[in-house]
């Protein structure tokens, strides 16, 4: 045997593929370019995937449930507007399932429930931001908010400013370099704190005749007029805030695409055109987009609640057949794939990464054996067995992957929602796109790598 044979060597996806493959990419990320466009909430992401799935022929869940469920049968299940599952029935549920988990909530900035103020000839929001983000990328951006209001008339309004050329968008201050003396002094975290990034969303009294918060009642004027909306609305409204920027193109040859959510919409998009492809399994196949991943997977639209679970003995229970046993059966025996971004290096950053250990950005989607945090506390570690098995399934039908840590040991760490679907007994491992500038208002990812992504949930799905 040539000892050169025996050397793993790794090309990137560009120097692979030919013309009709190189055609795909650009073609998928199109597709993928809209879905960031039009889904920059959990909400929107929710709508969009539902309306993408029952042209493809999938039902509503509660339709589904009224007789047996049977092999092909295509079925959705909507959590709330917030999370949903795409399901496709396979011969025997007890057999397992072939599951991709991704989530469709990202860093952003709530506003808060008493949020709306006037000071110094300006009217705020004030926000809460949500996820692990850097607080001083969010000032001096244009931005956008989007959500729902419930009114007193019990109206659901929804909210979508910023995004439209003809809207205005809004803005959140910094200081000046010139006065920046007391601010440099302190650390990236400290320089800009949660408490100061409130959102300048007024400046203008005219036509208020009151003295007192007259730019306030202005906006509140406006927003009755035109949203039927009044302060006390705030209360209970879901309102979101995002970078007022559409997914573009990046560099001359725009092979990369720079946008606000590639985590995890990036993972999500591939899971939905993957699933879409699936008919007549004979292992049931699932697609599950959930909430809150980013604050640690917790409330009744994360993958800790029981929706999925409930969802699986619902479906047991149409063909008279549901036991407890059925059910940790068809969780146990599944096979899942937690689709989540990782770290990409860095040229700029490679002091926290280790190069021979780094995934790369044009290498393929990336599988992550163990995530957590240093001693990979709070990891999912995948076993060896399952891992051989997806490495010949990618081998075997052309999709190129790569490995990749989420940093140097002691440098830091994260998690997904890996851990989770592990505790029902499933295999599971982390497979999903290195990117850069991760949770930044606006992040970096590979073509190549989004529609190998794909690629590879794809061949999960179908074999």
């Amino acid at each position: 045997m040539n000892l050169e044979d025996l050397e793993l060597k790794q090309k990137s996806i560009w120097q692979l593929i030919d013309k009709k493959e190189y055609d795909n990419i650009f073609d998928y990320c199109e597709g993928y370019k809209d879905f960031l466009d039009e889904g920059k909430t959990e909400r929107e992401s929710c709508s969009y995937i539902i309306k993408k799935a029952e042209k493809s022929g999938f039902i509503p869940f509660e339709e589904a449930v009224k007789s047996e469920v049977k092999q092909g049968d295509k079925i959705y299940y909507n959590n709330k507007n917030k999370s949903v599952i795409l399901f496709v029935m396979g011969e025997n549920l007890e057999d397992g399932m072939r599951v991709v988990g991704s989530h469709i909530d990202v860093p952003r900035l709530d506003i808060k429930q008493k949020p709306l103020y006037e000071d110094s000839e300006l009217a705020l929001l004030k926000t809460h931001y949500y996820g692990g983000v850097k607080k001083y990328q969010w000032p001096t951006i244009p931005l956008a908010i989007h959500g729902i209001v419930i009114n007193e008339k019990n109206e659901t309004i929804n909210i979508k400013i910023g995004e439209d050329e003809s809207d205005p968008v809004f803005y959140i201050n910094d200081l000046l370099p010139h006065l920046s003396a007391d601010q440099n002094k302190k650390s990236l975290a400290a320089g800009v704190t949660g408490e100061s990034l409130n959102i300048v969303v007024g400046h203008s009294s005219y036509g208020i005749s009151d003295e007192k918060n007259p730019i306030k009642k202005a906006v509140l004027k406006y927003l009755n007029e035109k949203y039927s909306i009044k302060e006390e609305d705030f209360l209970i409204a879901e309102l979101e805030v995002v970078p007022a920027t559409k997914a573009r193109d990046v560099g001359f040859d725009r092979a990369m695409i720079a946008a606000h959510g590639h985590d995890d919409r990036i993972c999500s998009y591939a899971n939905l055109e993957a699933i879409l492809t699936v008919e007549n399994p004979k292992i049931s196949t699932v697609g599950l987009f959930v909430d809150k991943e980013e604050i640690g997977s917790v409330g009744n639209t994360s993958m800790s609640a029981k929706f999925f679970e409930n969802f699986i003995a619902e479906i047991l229970n149409t063909q008279k057949e549901y036991s407890d046993i059925k059910l940790r059966r068809a969780l146990a025996n599944s096979k899942v794939l937690s689709a989540d971004v990782t770290v990409a290096m860095d040229p700029s950053y490679k002091e926290v990464l280790d190069e021979k250990n780094a995934a790369y950005v044009g290498y393929g989607i990336s599988m992550a054996k163990y995530t957590g945090a240093r001693g990979k506390s709070g990891s999912n570690d995948a076993n060896t067995e399952f891992l051989a098995e997806i490495r010949d399934m990618f081998n075997n039908n052309g999709v190129i992957w790569q490995t990749g840590e989420l940093g140097k040991v002691d440098q830091g760490g994260g998690g997904t929602i890996a851990y989770i679907l592990a505790e029902y007994g499933a295999e599971v491992v982390d497979m999903g796109t290195a990117m850069l500038s991760m949770h930044a208002p606006v992040e970096l990812a590979s073509k190549a790598d989004a529609y190998m992504t794909y690629k590879a949930y794809k061949v999960f799905f179908n074999n």
